[in-house]
């Protein structure tokens, strides 16, 4: 069973002021010429991806320049296996 008092809701007196819904919080000139926040940040987000292209693209480049002057002197098993994958390769690119 329900013990204590049963709560009465009040009312309010009859001389209260009813409250004013309040206007907007902010006023935007229509001719501002503010980019929104999503497009700056995807513009930012290309712009490093292509500087990370081209940075990687221009090391990968200066690489296999190094890589390509260098003279390494392979043992003969390095060689008869660099031979084998030569020809296998170009067994496989004519079918």
């Amino acid at each position: 069973m329900a013990q204590g008092k049963l709560k009465v809701k009040s009312k309010l007196p009859s001389n209260n002021k009813t409250k004013k819904p309040k206007g907007t919080a902010n006023t935007k000139r229509a001719n501002a010429p503010s980019v929104p926040k999503k497009q700056r940040t995807q513009q930012a987000h290309k712009l490093k991806q292509i500087i990370t292209k081209t940075v990687n693209k221009t090391a990968e480049d200066e690489i296999r320049s190094r890589a390509g002057r260098s003279n390494l002197n392979l043992t003969q098993a390095q060689q008869a296996v660099a031979k084998h994958n030569m020809k296998r390769n170009s067994e496989g690119t004519g079918s």
